[in-house]
């Protein structure tokens, strides 16, 4: 049920300002994410890769720099994790090891 993309750089989502997730990718209710506030980015980049069906919304909302940089602490579900890292496994070597 989780997408990805074939290539980081196809990835140039907003960096700055507010951004407001459609209401089938964010249903709860707080759609509106202030991409300055750095728990608020992550938020919304969780939501973005557990929720997206479609490449074209990886595309629109997710930025590769800003992922790579935000990998290590986002919460995700294994299987997402295991998709992304698959797809490129850079993005294994900046997960912090487990206490």
């Amino acid at each position: 049920p989780y997408v990805v993309v074939t290539n980081l750089s196809e990835l140039r989502g907003p960096t700055t300002g507010e951004a407001k997730l459609d209401r089938r990718l964010n249903w709860s209710g707080r759609a509106a994410y202030d991409l300055g506030n750095p728990r608020r980015l992550a938020s919304m980049y969780e939501t973005v890769l557990r929720e997206a069906t479609h490449v074209e919304e990886l595309q629109m909302w997710l930025d590769g720099p800003t992922l790579l940089r935000l990998w290590p602490d986002l919460v995700l579900p294994p299987q997402v994790r295991q998709l992304w890292e698959g797809q490129f496994p850079d993005l294994a070597t900046t997960r912090r090891p487990a206490a």
